[in-house]
């Protein structure tokens, strides 16, 4: 294998592929990352796997001989990544999996592992199926609910966002157990150009892993329109652009039935400005921090207005009033001051709602003339 490519073609493609190799690897070949010399359309392939998470891209390079090879991860990007902005030549010995890296003045030499020890990608077999997502839409979904998903494997079908699709409509939603965000959209406008095929070909109930999602995030960020294809069967997601693909496990298990934890009606509605909220408890969260995370929120009906009050005994006080419509009693009501913030940040609108019943049950946050979403969020208990 021989081929000649640019430095920074070659380093900007390592640290995207780099970001599924095992950080902790079970066996020395997960800890690498494959390399595929393509002498028909004179390309270089990078794919790295973890067993989880998979990721695959390919750009042009001039390949001399083709073949393919597996290198340390680490090492590889390490040593790429400091090379002279120059045409890098990579070319590995007929004898043996030694490497050579060649760039300006410098010569590296690094060993390999062959590539009958890396393992398969998962394939898509004849019974799955085949769809069309848009990027606009996806993006908006991924970043309206990635930040509710659990971070405790003991709950792993929480660890995921649940992706539901129809003809005409995308459906995310993730929970942690104590917050849920819920964000519906559409497919693409009805003055935009289709989709070589239907948008969507068949309906679409899946949760993937969000280490996957973020990373597909990052991947539509450089496509941000159009739509991605997306392949899956009852075990994994394949999601594929033009020089991109990401392939993921899908998580096992039946997702909570989130639907039936948003209450029907309320009986206090909020409507605030969502930046001037948003800042006050940034402030105000400074002092939550120095105790529990609890900041208590006070509804006076009769003054139009909202208070946010921390106290941290033997370190501080602080509270900060802002003007509202409300409609409904008077109520006192706490939440974790770092689950609110997270919901104030994922609304989508410069004025939005906040929808109570009482302290203890769930109260809902959802966007004025925006996208439907939907933030619940469970109250703490306050304790005098």
């Amino acid at each position: 294998m021989r081929l000649i490519c640019p430095q920074s073609q070659l380093a900007t493609h390592l640290a995207l592929v780099g970001r599924a190799v095992a950080s902790r690897p079970t066996h020395p070949i997960l800890a690498n990352i494959r390399l595929d010399a393509d002498g028909a359309s004179q390309s270089l392939g990078l794919i790295a796997f973890d067993l989880n998470l998979g990721i695959q891209v390919s750009f042009s390079a001039q390949v001399v001989e083709p073949g393919s090879i597996t290198l340390p991860a680490k090492l590889l990007n390490d040593i790429v990544s400091r090379l002279p902005d120059e045409d890098v030549t990579i070319a590995v010995d007929k004898e043996n999996t030694m490497v050579s890296i060649i760039c300006g003045s410098g010569r590296y030499q690094v060993h390999g592992l062959p590539v009958e020890e890396f393992p398969e990608l998962p394939q898509i077999g004849e019974d799955g199926e085949t769809t069309y997502l848009p990027v606009d839409s996806m993006l908006s979904g991924l970043s309206s609910t990635i930040f509710a998903t659990s971070a405790d494997e003991t709950k792993r079908i929480l660890t995921g966002v649940h992706l539901t699709a129809t003809a005409d409509s995308l459906e995310f939603a993730a929970t942690d157990g104590h917050r849920l965000a819920v964000l519906q959209t559409g497919f693409l406008d009805a003055d935009e150009p289709p989709v070589t095929e239907d948008t969507v070909t068949t309906n679409l109930e899946v949760t993937i892993p969000a280490r996957a999602l973020r990373e597909l995030e990052r991947m539509l960020n450089q496509q941000t329109e159009g739509a991605i294809a997306v392949k899956f069967d009852t075990a994994n997601m394949i999601f594929q652009s033009a020089n991109q693909i990401l392939i993921s496990r899908l998580l096992d298990g039946s997702y909570p039935n989130y639907r039936q934890l948003i209450p029907n009606r309320f009986e206090r509605q909020v409507t605030l400005e969502r930046k001037l909220f948003l800042s006050a408890l940034e402030r105000i969260a400074v002092l939550a921090d120095q105790k529990n995370n609890i900041v208590k929120i006070t509804i006076n009906a009769t003054a139009q207005e909202i208070s946010l009050s921390v106290e941290a005994p033997d370190v501080a006080a602080g509270r900060e009033s802002l003007p509202a419509q409300i409609s409904g009693e008077d109520v006192e009501i706490a939440f974790n001051v770092k689950y609110l913030l997270d919901g104030l940040k994922a609304l989508p609108s410069n004025e939005i709602q906040m929808q109570l019943n009482n302290p203890t049950s769930p109260a809902v946050l959802v966007p004025l003339g925006a996208a439907k979403m939907t933030y619940l969020l469970m109250p703490v208990q306050i304790r005098n």
